[in-house]
């Protein structure tokens, strides 16, 4: 073998070499392909998703699809080919692996914040969904009031607060910022529910020991704030984590406690995380999610505003009616305008 062959075999078995480390070595990503949905309305096992108890419930067919992303194990590396064939895959994106897995958390920590999350969420969609139908399920009360303070014989304990200066509140922080945001000094109105009785007594704030710029009454809010007037339970069959089954949560309460059939009999998907206030939030994967939906029949998918420009590039889009909504409000009066056959009054995400 002459020099020049030699140097083309070495060349030819580093390249192999080099092709095979390569193709071999793990990749610092992580692979999103859809996962499955659930039907909120619908049962695991026997057991209702969602349970309510202490109140008239309606009954109610189709499906309000809660839709998931999956994802690769912390405990996988995907592979070179793996990573090619996801870039080229219409179902499945690739993401840097420190995005779902950072590397300041252990698997276990942020397995706990999704479900923390989920938890969360939960709440949170069952004070809005009640709200959607008209019941109040966020009570703000006075623990303790401070003797000799400005709210020392304006307020007790046990009060509801239900505004301050006129304006409603539903959270402790509304209440605090009402409160604390005035110079010391300054007239409060502050409305409470006594007994079933309202009233409202002006509290002159004072500058608040432990920060001088900010404002006190002299009054502490007891921290279970989350009070529904019956039992609302919800029971998942699937290990699911994250907030972003949030909005359809609160629209399946909704439709349980409310005369008539919100999907109209139809096979309804969608997604979004939730606040109390009834705002739809952006959420991660969403033509993931789509892809999961009308695998599992939904033709019908609700896509948070924020998300409008992601899912209308999904290569289903038109196959699957992407309706664009950014409060449960919209939400509702999407799916009353479908049931109603008012298909063009409907705000499309790409139109």
């Amino acid at each position: 073998m002459n020099q020049r062959s030699t140097a083309l075999t070495l060349a030819v078995v580093c390249l192999v070499t080099l092709f095979g480390v390569a193709f071999l070595a793990p990749m610092p990503y992580v692979l999103l392909s859809p996962g499955p949905t659930e039907n909120t309305l619908g049962a695991v096992d026997g057991t209702p998703v969602i349970s309510i108890e202490g109140h008239r419930v309606y009954p109610t067919t189709g499906m309000l699809r809660l839709t998931t992303v999956s994802e690769t194990r912390a405990d996988y590396h995907v592979r070179l080919p793996q990573v090619l064939t996801s870039w080229w895959s219409p179902n499945q994106i690739v993401v840097p692996r420190d995005v779902i897995y950072p590397p300041d958390q252990t698997v276990e920590q942020v397995q706990q914040r999704n479900k923390q999350q989920m938890l969360d969420s939960q709440d949170t969609a069952i004070v809005a969904g009640l709200a959607q139908a008209g019941i109040d399920a966020l009570h703000v009360t006075v623990s303790d009031v401070v003797e000799g303070s400005p709210a020392d014989g304006v307020l007790q304990s046990g009060d509801e607060i239900v505004a301050i200066d006129g304006n409603e509140v539903n959270t402790r922080d509304d209440v605090v910022a009402g409160i604390t945001d005035p110079y010391p000094g300054t007239p409060v109105k502050v409305t409470h529910v006594r007994d079933g009785v309202p009233d409202t007594g002006t509290n002159r704030t004072e500058a608040n020991p432990t920060g001088q710029s900010k404002s006190r009454i002299g009054i502490e809010l007891d921290p279970n704030e989350f009070d529904p007037p019956f039992d609302v339970s919800i029971n998942l069959g699937q290990n699911i984590g994250g907030p972003s089954a949030g909005m359809i949560f609160s629209l399946a309460i909704y439709d349980m406690l409310t005369p008539g059939q919100l999907t109209g009999g139809r096979n309804i998907a969608g997604t979004g995380t939730i606040d109390v206030d009834g705002n739809v939030g952006e959420i991660g994967g969403i033509q993931q999610k789509i892809a999961g939906a009308y695998d599992d029949g939904a033709r019908y998918f609700l896509v948070p505003a924020a998300n409008c420009a992601e899912a209308a590039q999904s290569r289903l889009a038109d196959d699957v009616l992407l309706m664009r909504v950014a409060t449960l409000d919209d939400a509702v009066r999407d799916l009353r305008n479908l049931d109603a056959g008012r298909t063009a009054a409907i705000p499309r995400c790409g139109s």
